[in-house]
């Protein structure tokens, strides 16, 4: 069972049956106890405070820890989950103070990944995250390298190896950075593989629960798990993406993003997080009927910003339309690059399929005629595989089709007799 804390400039905590709490502060208070429940813990309790500076030594304040000590007592709370960064000496002074187990917002969320990582590559980033978080704090909470085995948020026996911990930590760091660096090395060959075989590379990307799994099943007819927790996909995948015009796409899921990443995990993601700087296009996804959306929309363009990638091109997906009216529905769709669909229902997905087809310009589509021989029977079959033929014109010792292809499909014509005569598709 867990007791919530969440300290805010300027926010005021509400009581328990107060409804005057602003939307966009429970909605916080409501993320954070979702994480805790995805973590597998038990929210029995929380609280807001009104705080302009933050104490150094609890960050609440002397009678605000006095305050949340008897609220999780009364409830039989066994731990208590700040919405913020703690210090080593706020994690140890707390815990003294409550004789409770006291996880700040970067360990809640590391716990969240190191439970939701399947592959070897997760598990090496997670855990170099973890090392990175941890090895700060051994002072202040006199913490041993084994107290990972029993989860994050979990207590060692003592000091008296301090030094021994901090040489064990950083030898496995350099160990775990290694490896994910011989991990990086495998993806960019990957990568270059796909790009001379002239794959294009989309990824969806979005607040974690905008329902990218659910986007990325639809669109790929795959079987990827989804779930209605937080972080429920934290291992890439990656499927092949069919569109009208046949040209060769693979569409990325990747890792939900949160307002206030802990800045570990971001790092020792690098590797899988390049693949998005590969992408022709990003799907930016949306919970269009989240109260927060336009919040959850900001976080996610400060990490794409971190990340190097504010000026790729995007598609803004409006997702979960099945749960917004008629009216509300049309009117977050007011760029030329949104798109409203529901990922659970299909509504809107072959517009988005054209959508991604018309806005993937690194091999652009276009309409044309190429001519063959009547005996270039591979060639007409290519044309049919790889694109969508219009029209077809048998006349004297030549087969004129009409085709909407890739212009890297039309350019690997131009050996044979190919007529000039061609205009951009959808023009």
């Amino acid at each position: 069972m867990g007791w919530i804390s969440s300290r805010r400039p300027g926010m005021a905590r509400p009581s328990p049956d107060s409804g005057s709490a602003r939307p966009g502060r429970e909605e916080g208070l409501q993320e954070l106890s979702e994480l805790t429940s995805s973590a597998g813990a038990e929210v029995v309790g929380s609280t807001l405070q009104q705080s302009p500076h933050p104490d150094p030594a609890t960050l609440v304040g002397h009678g605000k820890v006095q305050e949340i000590g008897a609220r999780a007592r009364g409830v039989k709370a066994d731990s208590v989950i700040f919405d913020n960064d703690l210090t080593a000496t706020q994690l140890r002074n707390l815990e003294q103070a409550w004789g409770l187990k006291v996880i700040d917002r970067t360990q809640l969320i590391l716990d969240i990944f190191a439970r939701r990582a399947r592959t070897r590559e997760g598990q090496l980033q997670v855990e170099l995250a973890q090392l990175n978080y941890l090895l700060p704090r051994l002072a202040g909470r006199g913490t041993l390298l084994s107290r990972l085995g029993g989860g994050i948020g979990t207590r060692g026996p003592g000091e008296q190896q301090l030094e021994f911990d901090r040489r064990r930590i950083r030898a496995r760091i350099r160990r775990l950075g290694e490896a994910i660096e011989r991990v990086r090395s495998q993806r960019s060959l990957h990568r270059d593989h796909r790009c001379k075989r002239q794959f294009l590379n989309v990824a969806l990307v979005g607040y974690t629960n905008a329902g990218k799994s659910t986007l990325f099943n639809a669109l790929t007819r795959s079987k990827v798990a989804t779930s209605s927790r937080l972080f429920a996909t934290l291992d890439p995948t990656v499927r092949a993406l069919e569109l009208e015009s046949r040209r060769p796409v693979l569409l990325s899921d990747t890792v939900g993003f949160i307002r206030k990443l802990p800045p570990h995990l971001v790092a020792s993601f690098r590797a899988t997080l390049e693949e998005l700087k590969d992408a022709s296009l990003l799907l930016q996804v949306t919970d269009a009927s989240h109260p927060e959306h336009e919040q959850q929309d900001e976080a996610v363009q400060s990490l794409l910003e971190t990340l190097g990638l504010a000026t790729t091109p995007r598609l803004h997906i409006w997702n979960k339309a099945d749960l917004l009216g008629l009216g509300e529905a049309r009117r977050w769709v007011t760029k030329a690059s949104d798109v409203m669909v529901s990922g659970q229902t299909g509504d809107g997905l072959d517009a988005l399929r054209r959508r991604i087809d018309e806005a993937l310009q690194e091999d652009p589509v276009v309409e044309a005629e190429v001519e063959l021989s009547p005996s270039d029977g591979e060639g007409l079959a290519l044309l049919y595989r790889m694109g969508k033929v219009l029209s077809t014109r048998f006349e004297d010792q030549r087969v004129l089709v009409r085709a909407r292809i890739a212009a890297s499909l039309r350019d690997r014509f131009r050996p044979r007799a190919y007529t000039a005569r061609e205009t951009p598709a959808g023009a």
